[in-house]
């Protein structure tokens, strides 16, 4: 999707970054219990009525696209267990001025679904897989999962997605032996492996020692591969690399290691309407309260400048992350 792009942007914070990539959960429901991301207890499932509607969230979008977004990501929980989301998903394609219109899945509902999204508009997929091995990815995702998710990537394959990206969440002891084997996964197909340094959030089970880092990924990795540096936006999350000889490409995504704040362009809105200028950032203004309470454009625009305004120059080291009160990530959209 490519549309006419903008020519001003309002979401500039206090450190002088242009915000142009919006990250919306549709909903804090998932089919998969990933303990990385969902806390064993202590969720509460919102009720239905606390959660944006269609109208609220398209009306949200073209507030923030009309303030400078021209990259919205439709994140959960698993975003294709929200009803009807193929409607959501046209409306939201429809934005002047908005130049993609992305999702990130778990691909359990992939195959029944990917026709549909890629004709409402998603061309950007990045598909949620941390293991290749059916057992293992049972434990991880405490799920019987393998077979629904390889026939969702195999449908994607073959629709031919523009752009379909693997995030893995490499986590030391639970699959750093799988290094090789995503990177042979990815080989012959048009697939971006993204490695993912592990993140705490609540009750995740998070700690240093646990964190496989990006530069002991790429070492390990040059050992059996040749891989060449590719050049990336500066706002890009991810260190990109050509793998020789290849379709596929290598990512790392250095959150813990290598911190990218400094070029930070993204703003988070959660399923409850809430919205966050940054991931580990407890701090949250909410623009579905504004909105029922029959705020117009201008004041909602207000209230998105305001909440940015409070955005940190950088996250806190991760022991501090790690024991701050922050939601947890399906909570907050991954």
């Amino acid at each position: 999707m490519m549309k006419q792009q903008n020519n001003h942007n309002r979401l500039v914070d206090n450190f002088g970054r242009e915000h142009s990539y919006l990250r919306i959960s549709v909903t804090d429901r998932c089919n998969l219990r990933c303990f990385y991301c969902m806390p064993h207890e202590g969720i509460e499932w919102l009720d239905k009525k606390k959660l944006l509607n269609f109208d609220e969230i398209e009306r949200l979008a073209r507030v923030f696209v009309n303030m400078g977004v021209e990259k919205i990501r439709l994140t959960g929980g698993e975003p294709l267990v929200r009803k009807e989301l193929p409607r959501l998903i046209e409306r939201l394609s429809a934005i002047e001025g908005l130049r993609y219109l992305s999702m990130t899945t778990n691909a359990m509902l992939l195959e029944q679904y990917a026709e549909a999204i890629a004709h409402a508009g998603i061309t950007h997929l990045n598909i949620s897989l941390d293991s290749l091995k059916p057992d293992r990815l049972q434990k991880i995702t405490g799920r019987d999962c393998f077979d629904p998710v390889m026939k969702g990537i195999e449908k994607a394959l073959a629709i031919g997605f523009p752009s379909i990206k693997l995030n893995v969440v490499m986590i030391a002891g639970v699959n750093e032996d799988e290094l090789f084997d995503f990177v042979a996964f990815v080989k012959d197909k048009p697939i971006n492996v993204r490695f993912i340094e592990f993140m705490p959030f609540r009750n995740n089970d998070w700690n240093i020692d646990r964190v496989f880092s990006y530069r002991e990924m790429l070492e390990r990795i040059e050992t059996r591969y040749s891989l060449s540096p590719l050049e990336v936006e500066p706002s890009a999350v991810a260190k990109d690399y050509a793998l020789a000889g290849a379709k596929g490409t290598v990512s790392f995504v250095t959150s813990m290691s290598e911190s990218f704040c400094g070029s930070c362009n993204r703003l988070r809105l959660t399923s409850d309407g809430s919205i966050k200028s940054c991931l580990f950032y407890p701090a949250e203004v909410s623009l579905r309260d504004a909105l029922r309470e029959g705020a117009d454009d201008e004041k909602i625009a207000r209230l998105i400048q305001f909440c940015l305004g409070k955005k940190p120059e950088a996250h806190p080291p991760a022991e501090e992350i790690a024991a701050a009160e922050n939601r947890a990530m399906i909570e907050i959209g991954g």
